[in-house]
């Protein structure tokens, strides 16, 4: 325990860069990372002040057209799209911090690049309009799954799931019925755990 705190405070102390007003991906480091939202595995709880800051750095400047880049452009090179998972991770982090509307809308921004059977990539280049990178995405679809479980809250039961799937008598949510907000996220959730296992992803 005594060493775990010691390299805790270490990374505190040394991976914060205050004039960035964020932690860096490493000691020293001058350059922000979609990938240092570290409330989600538990280093630091999202309300506290230096997460908080990393938070809203990352939100202000790795965001694009609402989706989340993991590493700011760089002039005179090839870009990156936005990394989908970062965008996932964004809204998690919001939710974490009680921002429950922001963080329905960021979810809701990446549903909305998908294609038209569901499937996400790696990646969305925003100025194309396009899905980029590795597809389909083991990472962005669990990435999806624990967002839209994370956001249903206590309402996700094995009964909404089942209805998302179907009841076997060829009856399925959102036929002929009204689909509520949930309904859709666990759906999403739902058509992401199956094309993991079509892929053999997990």
């Amino acid at each position: 325990m005594a060493l775990r705190r010691s390299i805790h405070d270490e990374v505190c102390r040394e991976g914060w860069n205050e004039g960035l007003s964020s932690f860096t991906p490493y000691y020293g480091g001058q350059e922000i990372d979609a990938s240092l939202l570290l409330p989600l595995v538990g280093f630091l709880p999202a309300d506290d002040p230096r997460m908080a800051a990393t938070i809203e750095t990352i939100r202000r400047d790795l965001t694009e057209d609402g989706l989340v880049r993991r590493l700011k452009a760089k002039s005179g090179k090839t870009e990156e799209g936005a990394f989908l998972a970062c965008s996932c991770w964004m809204a998690d982090c919001l939710s974490l911090q009680g921002r429950h509307e922001e963080a329905r809308a960021q979810f809701e921004r990446v549903l909305a690049v998908c294609n038209d059977v569901g499937l996400l990539s790696e990646e969305y280049d925003v100025p194309a309009k396009h899905l980029a990178g590795n597809f389909p995405q083991a990472l962005t679809h669990l990435a999806v799954v624990n967002t839209a479980l994370g956001l249903s809250g206590p309402r996700v039961q094995r009964k909404r799931c089942q209805a998302a799937l179907g009841d076997g008598t060829g009856t399925h949510a959102g036929r002929g019925t009204h689909m509520s907000e949930q309904d859709v996220w666990v759906q999403s959730a739902v058509r992401a755990c199956a094309i993991l296992r079509v892929c053999n992803l997990w």
